[in-house]
């Protein structure tokens, strides 16, 4: 069996009565969508989803600082006037 990560699920047939109803009834928390009580979906506030992409894009940010700091040491120091 599937574990459910979330504390909130409710059906396919339980969505389609009523969305707005459920994700009120959530507080804001995921609900796993469940299709034959295995999850087929999440389904999550908006906002929620706008903060799991910031924190997707800071860690992508991070990665590429990372990368750039390790060539540094091979980096040409040039001065404006040189340019």
């Amino acid at each position: 069996m599937e574990s459910v990560l979330a504390s909130c699920s409710a059906s396919i047939s339980e969505l389609k009565k009523n969305p707005s109803a459920l994700i009120e009834q959530s507080g804001g928390e995921p609900i796993a969508i469940l299709n034959h009580n295995k999850p087929t979906a999440y389904l999550i506030p908006a906002r929620t989803y706008e903060t799991l992409l910031e924190k997707i894009e800071d860690y992508q940010l991070g990665v590429i600082i990372k990368e750039r700091q390790n060539e540094k040491k091979s980096a040409v120091e040039v001065s404006l006037d040189e340019l």
